[in-house]
C-alpha cells in the first residue's frame, strides 16, 4: 500500500491518507464491478459515482485554501453521502408520486447542486460553478429580461431541481453516465498500464528511436509525450511527467527554454486527440452523435499523426537551422534491449484496439484491458503487479478520475439548463446572423469562442458547452444545400439550425453521420486549444515552471507549434481526411495536407535546405495554402510550386558549395 501516490492538496495525518486510499480503492472497484458483472439502475449508479468523486474532493482539497481539515470539510462530506443516499432512496417514491415533489425532495435537490458547486470550485476553480449559476438563473428568472430569441419566462424552482436531481439530463444524467462508466475505466486502464512500468518503456523506446536523430531530445518529447498523453487524458499531468525528463535534454543539445517547454506543452496537448485512449470528450461525442467509439477513434487516428507529424517538422527544421547536437551514444539506449524488457506492455493495447474493433463495448474492452495488463506484467520479472501493486493501481485511477469526474458532474447543470431553455438554438442561431451564413466564418467564430471558454474552462468542459451550443449552426450550413434540394425548401429556412435540426432525421443516415463526426470532431480539437493558447495555457505554464522559462513567450511559442489544431479542423469540415468520401480523396488529401503543413512550418521557421529569405519564405506559405485548400487542383498547383522551390534551393546550395 502506497499512500505516496496521494497528491492531496491538503496537510492530512497518516490515517487521512489510509482512509482516502482506502475510498479511491473501493471507487474503482465498485466501478469495475457495475461496469462488467453488476446490475443496478442507472441513476442509482450515477449517485454512488456522485458519492466517490465528491467525497473524495472534500478528503483531498481544502476549504478556503486552509491547509487542513475542519468543520465545513465534515458537512460536505455528510452531506455528498445524504443527497446520494437520498437519491437511492427515494427515487421510486418519487415516480409513485407521478413526479411530484415534496419539501424534501427539493430540500435535498437544493443541497445536490451547492454541495457540487463547492466541490467544483475546489478542485479546478471558480469559473465552472459561476458559469453554471449563470445558466440556472437564466433558467429561473433571468431569461425574462432578455427581448427576441432570447427572452425565456422562466420555470419554478422546483421543477428546475426536479430536472437537476432526478431527469436522464440532469446531475445523474447522461454526462454523469459517460463518466461513470466509459471515462473512468479507461482512466483506470491507464492508471494500471502506467504503474506496471510502460511509462519507462515508452520514454525509453522514444529515446532508443529518436536519440540519433536531428533534434532528438525534441522528437523523444514528441513521441513519447503522444503515446503517454493519450493514455493519462491530461495535458498538464502528461507535461510534469515526461517533462521533465525531455525538456532537460533538449536544453542540453542547444534548445532554448522557451522552445523546449514548447514542444512539451505542444506535443503532451496532443494525447487527447490521439487513439487508441483519447480525452473524455471522445465518449461524449460517440454519445451524442450515435456514432460507435471505435469509429470514432479509426477515423480520427489519421489526423492526430499529422498534427504530430506538424510538430515534427518544426523541431526538424529548427535543430537543422541551428546545428544542434545528437545525443551521445551512451545516453540512448538500445532498441533490442528495450523491446526485450518492455514488449509485454503492447499487448494490453492491442487487446484493448482488437476488442474495439472487434464489437465489444468500451467498457468490456477497457476492464478485459485491465486484466490483461496485470498479466502481462508477469511476462517481465521487473514489473510484476502483486496484490499491492494492484491496489495502488486502483487507487490511482479514482484519484486520477477526481477532477474530471467533478468537472463531468457539474456539466451535467449546464447541459440540462441548455436543453431545458432552447439556448443551443438560440445561440447557433445567433452565430448564424453573424457569420452571415458563411461556413468558414462560423468555424472561425467557433474557433474563437473555444479560445474565450478555455481561458477559464478545462478541454472536457469547453467541448461540451462549445458542441452543445455551435453543433447545429455548423450542421445546419453543413446540409442546408442537401436540405434545400430533397425537402423543396428555400436554402435561408434550410440555413436556419431550428429547421436543420428537426429535419436531421429524415436526412440518410451515412450523410448525417459524416456532418454529425466532421462537426463535432472539429469542436473536439478546437477545445483543445486552451492548453497551449495565452494568456492562460496550462499546459505551457507547466512547462516552462520545469524549463525556468518565460510562460506567455512559451505560450506563444507552444501555440505557433500547435497551430495544427486550429487548422486540421477545417480540413474535416471541407475535405475527406476524416474517411467519409472516396478513398483515393482522403489518402490525397493526407498527402498533400502534409507537405501543406511542412511548407507552413518551413514558412514560420525560415528554414529548408539553407536558410530564406522573406521572398522565399513566402512563396513556401503559398504553396501550403494551396495544399491545403479544398480543391484538387489547388492541390497541384500548390505541390508543383513546392517541387519548384524545393528545386531551386538544391540548386542554388549546390552553386555554392562548388564556390568553395
Amino acid at each position: 500500500m502506497n499512500i505516496d501516490i496521494i497528491s492531496a492538496k491538503k496537510e492530512l495525518p497518516i490515517i487521512g491518507k489510509y482512509i482516502i486510499y482506502t475510498v479511491a480503492v473501493l471507487s474503482s472497484l465498485f466501478h469495475l464491478w457495475v461496469n462488467t458483472i453488476g446490475v443496478i439502475p442507472e441513476i442509482e449508479r450515477n449517485a454512488i459515482h456522485y458519492i466517490f468523486m465528491l467525497s473524495l474532493v472534500f478528503l483531498m482539497y481544502p476549504a478556503f485554501g486552509k491547509n487542513r481539515f475542519i468543520l465545513f470539510d465534515y458537512l460536505c462530506l455528510l452531506l455528498v453521502v445524504a443527497v446520494g443516499f437520498y437519491l437511492l432512496i427515494f427515487d421510486e417514491a418519487l415516480h409513485a408520486r407521478n413526479e411530484v415533489m415534496v419539501v424534501s425532495d427539493v430540500i435535498f435537490a437544493t443541497a445536490a447542486v451547492l454541495i457540487l458547486f463547492e466541490a467544483t470550485r475546489r478542485a479546478v476553480g471558480l469559473t465552472i460553478p459561476i458559469l453554471s449559476l449563470i445558466f440556472i438563473s437564466y433558467a429561473l428568472f433571468l431569461g425574462d429580461y432578455f427581448e427576441g430569441i432570447w427572452n425565456f419566462p422562466g420555470v419554478t424552482y422546483t421543477r428546475l431541481m426536479y430536472r437537476m436531481y432526478f431527469a436522464p439530463d440532469g446531475i445523474f444524467g447522461s454526462i454523469a453516465t459517460i463518466s461513470s462508466t466509459f471515462v473512468i475505466l479507461f482512466v483506470i486502464f491507464a492508471s494500471f498500464l502506467l504503474y506496471s512500468g510502460a511509462g519507462s518503456f515508452i520514454i525509453n523506446l522514444a529515446m532508443a528511436l529518436m536519440g540519433k536523430r536531428v533534434g532528438g531530445p525534441a522528437k523523444i518529447a514528441v513521441f513519447a509525450s503522444g503515446i503517454m498523453g493519450s493514455i493519462s487524458g491530461s495535458a498538464v499531468a502528461n507535461t510534469s511527467a515526461t517533462g521533465s525528463i525531455t525538456i532537460p535534454l533538449m536544453k542540453r543539445v542547444g534548445f532554448k527554454a522557451e522552445f523546449a517547454a514548447a514542444v512539451e506543452a505542444a506535443a503532451s496537448t496532443g494525447g487527447q486527440i490521439l487513439p487508441p485512449i483519447m480525452g473524455a470528450g471522445a465518449f461524449i461525442m460517440s454519445q451524442w452523435t450515435g456514432i460507435s467509439y471505435v469509429n470514432i477513434i479509426l477515423v480520427a487516428f489519421m489526423p492526430a499523426i499529422l498534427y504530430y507529424i506538424t510538430i515534427i517538422f518544426y523541431v526538424h527544421l529548427r535543430a537543422k537551422k541551428k546545428s544542434f547536437a545528437v545525443l551521445k551514444d551512451e545516453e540512448i539506449p538500445n532498441i533490442k534491449d528495450v523491446l526485450k524488457d518492455g514488449w509485454s506492455f503492447i499487448i494490453p493495447i492491442i487487446i484493448l484496439i482488437g476488442l474495439l474493433i472487434y464489437g465489444y463495448t468500451p467498457t468490456f474492452s477497457a476492464a478485459v484491458g485491465i486484466i490483461a495488463v496485470v498479466v502481462c506484467s508477469y511476462f517481465n520479472k521487473n514489473s510484476r503487479m502483486g496484490l499491492h501493486s494492484i491496489l495502488d493501481a486502483l487507487a490511482l485511477g479514482s484519484l486520477n478520475m477526481v477532477t474530471t469526474g467533478t468537472i463531468l458532474l457539474c456539466a451535467g447543470i449546464v447541459v440540462e439548463v441548455i436543453i431545458l431553455t432552447g439556448l443551443g438554438l438560440k445561440f447557433s442561431m445567433l452565430i448564424s446572423m453573424l457569420a452571415g451564413h458563411s461556413l468558414i466564418i462560423t468555424l472561425l467564430l467557433v474557433a474563437l469562442a473555444a479560445t474565450i471558454l478555455g481561458m477559464g474552462l478545462p478541454v472536457t468542459a469547453s467541448y461540451i458547452v462549445l458542441a452543445v451550443l455551435t453543433a447545429p449552426s455548423i450542421l445546419a450550413l453543413m446540409n442546408a444545400g442537401y436540405l434545400a434540394a430533397h425537402f423543396n425548401i428555400s436554402l435561408q429556412d434550410a440555413l436556419n439550425p431550428q429547421v436543420a435540426q428537426g429535419l436531421m432525421h429524415f436526412i440518410p443516415e451515412n450523410i448525417k453521420k459524416s456532418s454529425l463526426l466532421a462537426a463535432h470532431m472539429a469542436i473536439f480539437w478546437f477545445s483543445q486549444t486552451s492548453n497551449v493558447t495565452p494568456p492562460i495555457c496550462l499546459a505551457s505554464y507547466a512547462a516552462a515552471g520545469i524549463a525556468k522559462a518565460d510562460p506567455i513567450k512559451t505560450g506563444f511559442i507552444s501555440l505557433a507549434l500547435a497551430k495544427g489544431l486550429y487548422i486540421i479542423p477545417f480540413l474535416f469540415i471541407y475535405t475527406p481526411i476524416l474517411f467519409t468520401g472516396p478513398l483515393f480523396d482522403s489518402i490525397e488529401t493526407i498527402i498533400l495536407a502534409t507537405i501543406g503543413l511542412f511548407s507552413l512550418a518551413v514558412l514560420f521557421e525560415g528554414y529548408y535546405i539553407t536558410t530564406l529569405n522573406t521572398v522565399y519564405r513566402l512563396f513556401f506559405g503559398l504553396s501550403g495554402l494551396l495544399m491545403l485548400l479544398p480543391s484538387f487542383y489547388y492541390h497541384i498547383a500548390g505541390l508543383c510550386l513546392f517541387i519548384i522551390m524545393t528545386f531551386i534551393l538544391f540548386s542554388k546550395k549546390k552553386a555554392t558549395s562548388h564556390k568553395f
